[in-house]
């Protein structure tokens, strides 16, 4: 897709930057703003229990009452040293490096299919239904695959200039799966391009 609208545009921009912001201040309050260091422990394993709100359940939930299904996973992973100290890193490391590239507006596609999944594995970590199915992670998930889907990259980003090199050129599938697709200035071209055995209009005075 292609958006011709300057405003538009640079309405897509602004989600990118904003939610790459966002991202990256996540990451670097866990790496240097955490007395002592950040870790998933607690959350895996206090955090996972999960809520149900109507119309799953009525009344007042019984206090430390377990919903979620996958509630004795997370606890486990938490109890494990060696996953959790990579369950760290990947948090830790995957927010900063996702924040960075919607910043910059570089591998912006894959930025944020990276930063959709991450949303979708804190969605299930969570397992928070207390208002209803749409939670905090959840819509960041959909706005992320917003942003990867209308390629905001190529909009006052680097990807822009990233899908001309001549190694995005050669290989489209690094242009659409890692950058932001085709570049604007090519897509708005092509979208102009007359098919082949169709004559154009004569010109008009």
């Amino acid at each position: 897709m292609v958006i011709t609208n300057p405003w538009h545009a640079r309405g897509a921009a602004l989600l990118r930057v904003v939610v790459g912001i966002v991202m990256l201040w996540a990451g670097l309050e866990k790496l240097i703003g955490t007395p002592g260091g950040w870790t998933a422990a607690g959350f895996l394993e206090f955090a996972t229990a999960g809520s149900l709100g109507w119309p799953f359940v009525s009344g007042e939930p019984a206090e430390g009452a377990v919903f979620s299904p996958l509630h004795d996973f997370w606890v486990g992973l938490a109890g494990n040293a060696t996953v959790l100290q990579a369950i760290d890193a990947l948090v830790i490391w995957g927010e900063l490096l996702i924040g960075v590239a919607l910043v910059l507006g570089l591998l912006t596609r894959f930025a944020s299919i990276l930063g959709a999944l991450m949303m979708i594995l804190f969605f299930l970590a969570a397992w928070d239904f207390a208002y209803g199915i749409v939670n905090q992670q959840l819509t960041y998930a959909v706005v992320f695959l917003a942003i990867g889907g209308m390629g905001a990259g190529k909009y006052y980003g680097l990807d822009a200039w990233a899908g001309r090199t001549a190694f995005a050129t050669r290989n489209r599938w690094f242009r659409t799966w890692f950058l932001s697709g085709d570049p604007a200035d090519d897509e708005r071209g092509r979208s102009i391009e007359v098919p082949s055995g169709v004559a154009e209009a004569p010109a008009t005075a």
